[in-house]
Order: C-alpha cells, then sequence, then structure tokens
C-alpha cells in the first residue's frame, strides 16, 4: 500500500502550510513568508502526485462498482477499460511518489567548487581538462548559473595542468555532482603528425559548497601569503598584490587565488574553496565507512573511479558505470549533457529504491 507514515505526515503539513500562508500574520513577517513558500514548494510535487494518486484510486473503485454491478455488456466493457486504466496509473504515480519519498541529499541545492586536473597524456591531457572546463561552463550558461574563476595553471598549449571554479545556482550539486572521477578521451592530438589515437585522462572533483556553519575552521591554523598575480587580468591586476595563498597547516591544503582585482575578493574565494574541501574531505570519510551506501549510488564520490570515454574517432560518449553510449560527442563537449546527467539520476535513482525494497540486494 503507497500509504505510510511517511507521506501522511509530509500531508498534514503541506495542509498546514496552506493554512499558514493564508493567514494575515505569515503576510506581514516577509522572513517567516520566504521561509513557508520554501517548504511549501519543496512539498508540492509530493502533494501534487498523492493528488493524482487519489484520483486514480477513486476511479478504479468506481469501474470496479460498476463491473460488478452493471447489467449492460457495454458498459460493463467500459469500466473494464477504464478499471485497467486505473491500475496503470496506479503503479506510475506510486512509482513517482516512492522516488519523491526518497532521502534527499541535503546538498542537492547547494553550488559547487569544480576541480579539474590533467592526469595521463602529458599535453594532451592538459588540453582536454580545458575541454571538460569548457563543457561544464556551457552547461552552467544553458543552466542560467553563474561561473566564477578561482585558481588556474596553464601548460602553455591554451591547455589546463588544473583549475578550479565556482558554478553557483539553485540545484547545481544535484546535477552535477555524478561527474566526479576519471575522465577518458580517446582522440589523434594536433601534435600528432602520424595519425595515432592516444588515450589520455583528466580527473573531476565536484563539491558542494560548505557554510561557516558546515565547517569549523581556526583563524590560528591558516597561513596568509599574498603576491602579485600573473597571467591575463588587466594592469589593475598584474601591478597589485591582489593574489593570495591560503595553508591550512591541519590538511596540508594550499589554494592560490588571483582571478580577482580585489585581494579581499580573492581571500573570499580562497576560503569558499578550503571550506568544500573540508567538508568534502569528511563526507568522503563517511561514505568510505558506509559500504552500504556506497554500493547503492552511481558514483558520485570516487575520484580515483574511470567514469566516462570520450572517443573522438567514433563519435561516442561512453558512461561506464550506467554502461550508457551516445553517439553525440560534439554536442556533448559543447555542453549538452542533460540526457546523460538525467540518465545518471534514474539510474542512482533505481538503485537507491532497489536498495530501499531489498536490503541485501
Amino acid at each position: 500500500m503507497i500509504i505510510s507514515d511517511k507521506l501522511n505526515e509530509i500531508m498534514i503539513r503541506y495542509e498546514e502550510l496552506l493554512r499558514e500562508l493564508s493567514e494575515p500574520a505569515s503576510a506581514a513577517d516577509p522572513d517567516r513568508l520566504r521561509a513557508l513558500m520554501k517548504e511549501q514548494s519543496e512539498l508540492l510535487p509530493v502533494a501534487e502526485a498523492y493528488e493524482s494518486y487519489r484520483k486514480a484510486e477513486k476511479a478504479g473503485e468506481d469501474a470496479l462498482w460498476m463491473l460488478q454491478n452493471e447489467e449492460d455488456q457495454e458498459l460493463k466493457a467500459m469500466a473494464k477499460e477504464e478499471l485497467a486504466e486505473s491500475k496503470r496509473l496506479l503503479r506510475e504515480y506510486e512509482d513517482r511518489l516512492n522516488i519523491l519519498l526518497l532521502p534527499k541529499d541535503p546538498n542537492d541545492e547547494k553550488n559547487i567548487v569544480m576541480e579539474i586536473r590533467a592526469g595521463v597524456g602529458g599535453d594532451e591531457s592538459a588540453l582536454f581538462a580545458a575541454d571538460l572546463y569548457r563543457m561544464y561552463t556551457n552547461y552552467a550558461q544553458r543552466n542560467d548559473w553563474r561561473t566564477e574563476l578561482v585558481s588556474f595553471n596553464e601548460n602553455g598549449l591554451g591547455g589546463f595542468k588544473e583549475i578550479t571554479f565556482m558554478i553557483n545556482g539553485r540545484g547545481a550539486y544535484s546535477k552535477l555532482k555524478y561527474e566526479s572521477g576519471v575522465h577518458r578521451v580517446q582522440r589523434v592530438p594536433e601534435t600528432e603528425s602520424g595519425g595515432r589515437i592516444h588515450t589520455s585522462t583528466a580527473t573531476v572533483a565536484v563539491m558542494p559548497e560548505a557554510e561557516e556553519v558546515d565547517v569549523v575552521i581556526n583563524p590560528e591554523d591558516i597561513r596568509w601569503d599574498v603576491f602579485r598575480a600573473s597571467g591575463n587580468g588587466g594592469q589593475c591586476v598584474n601591478t597589485t598584490d591582489s593574489a593570495v595563498r591560503l595553508t591550512h597547516y591541519p590538511s596540508g591544503i594550499v589554494i592560490s587565488c588571483q582571478d580577482e582585482k580585489s585581494q579581499l575578493k580573492n581571500k573570499d574565494k580562497a576560503m569558499k574553496v578550503l571550506r568544500a574541501r573540508l567538508y568534502e574531505l569528511e563526507r568522503q570519510k563517511k561514505h568510505d565507512e558506509e559500504d552500504d551506501l556506497r554500493r547503492s549510488q552511481i558514483g558520485t564520490g570516487d575520484r580515483s573511479e574511470k567514469i566516462r570515454t570520450y572517443n573522438f574517432p567514433q563519435g561516442r560518449v561512453t558512461d561506464h558505470r550506467i554502461k550508457l553510449t551516445l553517439y553525440k560527442i560534439d554536442s556533448i563537449i559543447n555542453g549538452d549533457l542533460d540526457e546523460l546527467i538525467t540518465a545518471l539520476s534514474t539510474a542512482d535513482q533505481a538503485a537507491k529504491l532497489l536498495k530501499l525494497n531489498d536490503p541485501a540486494a
């Protein structure tokens, strides 16, 4: 039976929210009104799915009554069709509710910090890292998200040995959390005169932005160094000590940031990256300890896992976790990631449902 204690609690709370939103006192308190509207919007998909479920259930009950009590054969035939359709809809809405009732990832709505590092393959891997950076920034643009560059280390050929940037937008982590891992490219490098296909790799790390309340950092554990920025950025960047280097003694993490003209803004970005890294280290520790959780997830945290291959000669992209191959490499590398991300999200939900219904799976 679809009705569960959790669903009942959600529906009771949803009705309470509707009542509170209609009260004049709520309208008079902007902060409270925003909080109520946010909670109501989060519960709305469950309420709508449950309402559809109840309508299908009522239609099925009416059809069954007609089938059992009507003598007109034509009406009985219609009732039989309506009963079958009701059962189909009930299964559909039940599946939808089961997914909606899955435990939410508390980080799904957060902004993210992304790090891309060249791996095996020398200059070609650095060029591939630059391709991945453009792919994700194009995807962010498609979603009306804002990107902010934090730091980068170029190889002189237009590639990146490493690059760190932020993507700010609601739901950014929920969409891009599946991108962590090793990405592999197979293609003929521009510098290859013999036309041989090379295989190179780059590593992607996706970390939810952490708030100050999520990670406590002792200021005494940090050393700040300032220096003159180098590279592109205009005279203001290159002639002032605006760049910063943050060293966090307990973890050994070192972060450089020189993208902003303001030293304070660079310090703020460096702190955001530090919080994200420390938060991710703690999450990874818990992730490694929870074997059941790791088995029930579609790789969302292991940087050493080879997750995807981009084969240019064959025009294909293959995600190895869900064994999905798409022959649309040009559009994907230009930021059209929706089909991949939807497939990964669906597979993750299916794995969690299976685990929920069969803990031994």
